[in-house]
């Protein structure tokens, strides 16, 4: 049976400083789209996958603008539920070198903030389907999204999906009254295949290394992350493989990225790749997802899945915007060792 990929989570109106300037330096800021569930169904899309994305959205122009973009990219939009409310934005001030990028979030009475228990039909969201994602934002935005994400994942079990998770930790969401130590365990019971970092592992589920202090140093111990694996799949035995990316941050231009993964067997490392002139790393972590869920349908071994992830994740931080717009076959030509930049004639 071929892989039938669904993601549930908020896509945002995204709107971004002018180069490297400070935010509303220049009266004018650049409107796109993203949002961790969506960037992954478009990596997706991108690799000739059959990808749906499901989420609640108001019923107007800007709505229609998203979903055509959506729709452009070969994803799958006809699951999309409208509701009252409006589309969540997000702001952003792209740091450079020392300074940080920043990100504003201007999402409260989102249509999805305001969602509700049985909003989505998840029995037809889930027709045909093989494999479910989501992310830990959906559940910290409010009590209600954090019901449908339960809702969802115990659906597409009971429905013999496949189901990933990114724990994806954002501090500036859980405002509503429950901390993510308290929501995500729950979330990671019926979870197959986690995607994290180490601040995500310690936050989400209060299982923790001491290899998190290296990351802003721009020196990480891998050594450590064997055991904050098995530590993981220990406390949830349900998990058949955990993903953690590495991210050494240099500076906001500069970061080393490469990653590790653990199927209950085998702890495997990544390449890593310089990268030393970013141009976007915003949905650098949903494209790894995305590269990992289209490695582990694809190839024979969970190593040449990480490196894919990798590889994509990778070229991701040369792109402006939330979605990767690599092919397979690019992404393969990195992985496979061709990272000279070249111009290709």
């Amino acid at each position: 049976m071929s892989t039938r990929v669904v993601t549930f989570g908020e896509i945002m109106l995204r709107l971004k400083n002018i180069g490297s300037e400070r935010l509303l330096q220049s009266p004018m800021l650049e409107a796109t789209f993203g949002g961790g569930e969506a960037n992954v169904a478009v990596s997706l899309a991108n690799y000739g996958m059959d990808a749906s994305f499901v989420t609640l959205l108001p019923d107007n122009d800007i709505t229609a603008a998203c979903i055509r973009e959506l729709r452009g990219f070969g994803v799958d939009t006809k699951n999309i539920v409208f509701k009252p409310g409006r589309i969540g934005i997000y702001y952003l001030e792209s740091g450079a070198v020392q300074r940080p990028s920043k990100v504003i979030y201007d999402r409260a009475y989102s249509s999805i903030a305001m969602g509700e228990t049985g909003d989505v039909d998840w029995d037809k969201c889930f027709a045909g389907a093989t494999w479910f994602h989501i992310t830990g934002i959906t559940p910290a935005i409010s009590q209600g999204s954090c019901n449908l994400a339960l809702e969802a994942v115990k659906a597409a079990k009971r429905l013999g999906l496949t189901v990933s998770m990114d724990l994806n930790y954002r501090k500036n969401l859980w405002k509503y009254g429950k901390a993510a130590s308290e929501v995500m365990p729950l979330l990671t019971k019926y979870t197959d295949v986690i995607v994290a970092n180490e601040e995500d592992v310690q936050k989400a589920l209060g299982i923790s290394a001491e290899s998190a202090k290296g990351a802003e140093e721009g020196k990480l111990d891998t050594a450590l992350y064997e055991s904050l694996c098995k530590q993981v799949m220990q406390a949830y035995p349900n998990v058949k493989k955990i993903a953690i990316t590495l991210r050494e941050s240099v500076n906001a231009n500069h970061n080393d990225w490469s990653a590790c993964m653990y199927n209950g067997s085998e702890f495997l490392l990544s390449r890593k790749y310089k990268i030393t002139h970013i141009v976007d790393r915003v949905g650098g972590g949903d494209s790894f997802s995305g590269g990992l869920i289209y490695g582990l349908n694809t190839y024979d071994t969970d190593r040449d899945a990480l490196e894919f992830a990798v590889a994509a994740s990778c070229l991701k931080h040369t792109i402006p915007g939330d979605y990767n717009r690599m092919t397979a076959k690019e992404v393969e030509s990195l992985m496979r060792g061709s990272g000279s930049g070249r111009v290709q004639r």
